[in-house]
């Protein structure tokens, strides 16, 4: 039964294997949660960005259109 300690070597391998797979998939499932949160806040913050600007926009021509009126 020489092969018997091979046989032994490959199970415990695949096993190895088995595991390793498992933990990198859960780890990219965590990047990946992670990744659509940072991904989510930064456009929630670049919409504020936005609406910021715009109002700033509309009251300067607001007060342009005050001071060409007086």
């Amino acid at each position: 039964m020489p092969y018997l300690p091979s046989i032994v070597l490959a199970v415990a391998g695949l096993l190895l294997l088995g595991f390793l797979v498992t933990r990198t998939f859960r780890a990219l499932r965590r990047f990946s949660a992670v990744r659509n949160a940072a991904v989510t806040s930064t456009g929630d913050r670049a919409g504020l960005v936005r609406a910021r600007a715009a109002g700033v926009r509309v009251a300067l021509r607001q007060r342009r259109r005050g001071q060409a009126n007086q």
